[in-house]
């Protein structure tokens, strides 16, 4: 029996997606209560539609209930790595464009950040339990994007908050899909297993 079958591996896993899960709605959460804020304090229509913004993935998938568990740890990982990338660079431009004006709004956006990148490596922790190579950051980054008007910054940002928002819901989804027992055993299926 392979450490990652083993009874305590999935325990193990099974507390990693729970504890996933709860990081994913405390997410989602905030960044619901942050997308409130960012469109008031931007001056945004909140029902604005904004094409999809490069570099930020899309949460939505085809065939979702055929991926494999180490396929949407991975999706999920380069997401979050991408997400990352974005909201640092939105904290950078918010500190240019209001200095100290809106403390307020640097604060929730640096506390999402930091959701974010404890997200990521919450994921980089349920790969390496399943003895799985975690890819390198280089690979998942988005590239450095053109710059943009201020207009433009502002509607990335929402896109960038609303598409997060969405993966925060895919994310429960996906762990709740790995911590299902598999019917002949009552263990949490493998990830390679996991439909």
């Amino acid at each position: 029996m392979a450490a990652a079958d083993s009874p305590s591996a999935a325990l193990r896993r099974r507390d990693l997606c729970s504890r996933g899960i709860r990081l994913a709605g405390k997410m989602r959460a905030d960044v619901v209560d942050l997308l409130d804020t960012y469109v008031e304090q931007q001056g945004l229509d909140a029902s604005a539609t904004v094409a999809a913004v490069e570099g930020v993935p899309l949460a939505a998938v085809e065939r979702w209930d055929e991926q494999t568990g180490t396929q949407r740890l991975l999706e999920n990982l380069a997401a979050y790595r991408a997400f990352r990338a974005l909201l640092a660079q939105m904290l950078e431009e918010q500190r240019e464009q209001l200095g100290e004006a809106d403390a307020g709004l640097g604060r929730a956006l640096a506390a999402v950040l930091l959701q974010v990148s404890a997200f990521a490596y919450h994921l980089e922790e349920l790969l390496r339990l399943e003895s799985r190579g975690i890819p390198g950051e280089e690979e998942d980054g988005p590239p450095p994007p053109p710059r943009l008007s201020l207009f433009e910054q502002k509607l990335r940002g929402l896109g960038v908050l609303r598409e997060l928002a969405q993966w925060a819901l895919r994310s429960a989804r996906d762990l709740r899909q790995l911590a299902k027992p598999s019917p002949a055993t009552g263990t949490a299926p493998g990830l390679a297993e996991s439909p």
